[in-house]
C-alpha cells in the first residue's frame, strides 16, 4: 500500500476498524477517507457469517495495507460485543462468570444503556481490549453509534445534495431503526442516535418479524430470508393483514407494536404461520414488509421534501423491498449501502469517526462513488501455480483466458472468476463469481445441486451497462444500486424468454450492472460470451457452496474445481480445468 498521506487536517490517517458482533464480524483498514482493505471473518474462518472476535480479520487487513499495529492512528469499534473479562465488575461478578463458564461476551450497549452511561470507558477495560487485538496501549479509540454507522456510507458514497438515510435491522444500540435527513448542507438526526440509547427498547423490528417468518417456515433465521424473498412469488398474501395487525405507524414514521416483548411477537408469528403454505406466508410477510416501509419512508420524503434515499441494515438486503421503494416513492435516486449489514458497521463506523474529526462540511468534500468493493487480498501472479500445488490434476488450458472462457459458457460450462481482490459485503461481485449461460432455465437446478443449494429465487444476470438498459428497466434512479446487485428490477418482456436461467416467476431479476474499469476481465469475459452469442447477460452466481461463506483463497477455489462444483477455473492469466481421477 502506498504510504500513509498526512496534512494539517487529517493528521491521524491509519484508521483500524473493529466489528465484533454475535454474526457478520468484520475489520476495516481505511487511509484517511479511502478504504483500504476490509474483510468479513466468514471468509476467513470458512463459517458463514461468524461473529466473535475479528482477530484474524485485523492481522488481515493490516497485512493486507502493509501496515505495523504500531501505525494505527486510531481504533474505531462498533459497540457491540467485547469479552466479559474486558468489563470493569467488581470481583463477585468476575467470580460468578467463571463458576458459571460465563466466559464469552457482553453486548457493550446493553450495559451502558442498563447503567444509564454513555462513556464505554466508564465499564470497558480499553488497555486490555487494544492488548487483545494486538494495538498498543494508547492508541486513540472512537466507539461508534450503531445505526449511524449503519448510515452514513448510504451518503458518503454518493453526490447528493438531499437525501433521506434509512436504517433498518433487528436491533443495534438499544434501537432498530434510524432516519437522518440532509438537506441545506446538514445532516439531522429524525431518530436513533444516542439520545434513545437510555430509552426503554422498542419492539418494533420489522427485520426481526421476517425472521421469525423465516423460522417458521423451517429454515435458519439471519441466513435464509432470501429464500422467503424467493418463495413470496409464488404464493399470496393470505395473512399480511394479520401481521399488520399488531403494527401501528405514528406521524413520524416509527412503528410500534402490541408485543410487549420480542418473544411474543415470535409467538405470535410463528402461529400466524401455521397452516399456511410456505409460498402464501412467505408473500404475506413480504407484503407487510413493503407496505409498512414504504408508507413510512413516503412519509418522511414528503414532509422533509427530499428526493433521494440512503438505505442500510439487514433489512435491506431485501431485494424485492428496495424494488418497490425505488418504484413507489417518487425518488430521484436510491443507494443500498453494498455491505448492508453488520460486517459494513467498519466502513461507517470509520466515517463517523472522520465526520466528528473533521466537521460535516470537510466530509461532504471527501465524497465519492463507488466504482467496486474489492478490499480483501488479490493473489495475482500465483493463482495458477497454487492451483497446481494443490492438485497435479489441475491443468492449464492454451489459449488466452477470455476467449477460452466465453467459448466454454458458451457451451453450456460453469466458469468460475478468481479474479481482483475479494469482495466486501455479501454479493459475488465478479472476484468470486461464478458464470454460466442464461439460456437454459434448468441450469439453475443442475449448478445448484452441484453446488448443494436449495433456492427459489433464480440466479442473477452481470450486464455491461451499455445494455442494461436494453434488456432491465434499469433507470436513473436504481442504476447505481444495480451495481452492487442490492435491487431487483422488471425484466423487458421482449427478453423474458431468452435469458430464462435469470429471470423469477414474477419477471424481475436482480442485475450485476458492471463497467470494464472495474474489472477487466469479467467484462471482457462477458463482451466476447455476447460476441459468440448474442446474449448480452451471463449468469452470476456467488462462488461458494451451501452454507459455506464465498471462497476466498486458490486452495478453496482448487477445492471446488477437484470436487466438480464447477467446470472451469478462470483466473487473469488463463483458464484451468482438472483430469478426471484415476481409479485405483
Amino acid at each position: 500500500m502506498a504510504c500513509f498521506e498526512t496534512d494539517e487536517k487529517t493528521a491521524m490517517t491509519c484508521i483500524l476498524s473493529i466489528h465484533c458482533g454475535i454474526h457478520d464480524s468484520a475489520a476495516a483498514l481505511l487511509d484517511g477517507y479511502r478504504v483500504v482493505a476490509a474483510i468479513q471473518k466468514e471468509r476467513l474462518s470458512r463459517i458463514k457469517k461468524e461473529g466473535g472476535a475479528p482477530r484474524d480479520c485485523v492481522a488481515e487487513v493490516l497485512s493486507i495495507g502493509g501496515v505495523q499495529p504500531s501505525d494505527v492512528d486510531v481504533v474505531v469499534f462498533s459497540r457491540c460485543e467485547f469479552p466479559r473479562a474486558f468489563y470493569k465488575t467488581d470481583l463477585f461478578r468476575r467470580w460468578r462468570d467463571t463458576i458459571q463458564g460465563r466466559s464469552g461476551t457482553r453486548d457493550l450497549s446493553t450495559v451502558l444503556a442498563k447503567a444509564g452511561l454513555l462513556d464505554p470507558a466508564q465499564v470497558l477495560d480499553i488497555a486490555k481490549v487494544l492488548e487483545f487485538y494486538g494495538i498498543p496501549a494508547g492508541t486513540k479509540v472512537f466507539f461508534a453509534n450503531h445505526h449511524a454507522a449503519h448510515a452514513l456510507p448510504s451518503l458518503f458514497f454518493t453526490d447528493w445534495d438531499d437525501a433521506l438515510l434509512y436504517t433498518a435491522d433487528g436491533a443495534g444500540d438499544n434501537v432498530n431503526y434510524s432516519h437522518r435527513v440532509f438537506k441545506d448542507g446538514r445532516l439531522t438526526t429524525l431518530f436513533g442516535d444516542d439520545r434513545w440509547l437510555h430509552r426503554a427498547y422498542r419492539i418494533d423490528s420489522l427485520a426481526r418479524a421476517y425472521a421469525n417468518v423465516t423460522e417458521a417456515l423451517g429454515f435458519r433465521p439471519l441466513h435464509h430470508e432470501g429464500k422467503v424473498t424467493g418463495l413470496a412469488a409464488y404464493g399470496k398474501p393470505t395473512i399480511s393483514k394479520d401481521f399488520a395487525a399488531h403494527f401501528s405507524m405514528d406521524e413520524n414514521g416509527l412503528f410500534t407494536s402490541d408485543f410487549p416483548n420480542g418473544g411474543a411477537m415470535r409467538e405470535a408469528f410463528m402461529a400466524l404461520c401455521e397452516g399456511q403454505s410456505r409460498e402464501d406466508a412467505s408473500a404475506s410477510i413480504q407484503t407487510f414488509v413493503e407496505e409498512a416501509i414504504v408508507g413510512s419512508v413516503s412519509k418522511l420524503l414528503e414532509r422533509e421534501k427530499v428526493s433521494r434515499l440512503g438505505l442500510a441494515g439487514g433489512l435491506f438486503a431485501n431485494v424485492k423491498l428496495n424494488q418497490r421503494l425505488a418504484e413507489t416513492c417518487g425518488l430521484k435516486e436510491v443507494f443500498i449501502v453494498p455491505p448492508m449489514g453488520d460486517e459494513g458497521l467498519v466502513i461507517g463506523g470509520a466515517l463517523q469517526f472522520l465526520l466528528e474529526r473533521d466537521g460535516f462540511g470537510v466530509w461532504l468534500t471527501r465524497r465519492y462513488r463507488l466504482g467496486d468493493v474489492y478490499w480483501g487480498r488479490a493473489f495475482a501472479g500465483v493463482t495458477g501455480s497454487r492451483f497446481r500445488e494443490f492438485s497435479s490434476r489441475i491443468h492449464r488450458l492454451d489459449g488466452a483466458p477470455v476467449p477460452v472462457a466465453a467459448h466454454l459458457l458458451a457451451e453450456g460450462k460453469a466458469v468460475a472468476i478468481v479474479s481482483q481482490r475479494m469482495e466486501f459485503g455479501p454479493r459475488a461481485l465478479g472476484a468470486r463469481t461464478i458464470m454460466a449461460s442464461p439460456l437454459r432455465r434448468d441450469i439453475n437446478d443442475s449448478l445448484n445441486t452441484r453446488l448443494d443449494r436449495s433456492e427459489f429465487m433464480p440466479f442473477a444476470p452481470v450486464i455491461a451497462e451499455e445494455d442494461a438498459r436494453t434488456v432491465f428497466d434499469v433507470t436513473d434512479v436504481n442504476a447505481y444500486a444495480c451495481r452492487f446487485m442490492t435491487i431487483t428490477c422488471n425484466v423487458k418482456p421482449d427478453w423474458r424468454d431468452r435469458i430464462p436461467a435469470v429471470v423469477h416467476v414474477d419477471n424481475t431479476a436482480r442485475p450485476q450492472v458492471i463497467r470494464r474499469a472495474d474489472n477487466p476481465l469479467y467484462y471482457d469475459i462477458l463482451a466476447d460470451f455476447k460476441a459468440e452469442t448474442g446474449l448480452p447477460a451471463a449468469v452470476n452466481t456467488s462462488f461458494n457452496v451451501h452454507e459455506e461463506p464465498i471462497i476466498n483463497t486458490p486452495e478453496e477455489a482448487a477445492r471446488a474445481l477437484v470436487d466438480n462444483r464447477i467446470d472451469y477455473l478462470v483466473t487473469d492469466d488463463g483458464v484451468y480445468g482438472v483430469e478426471p481421477a484415476v481409479a485405483e
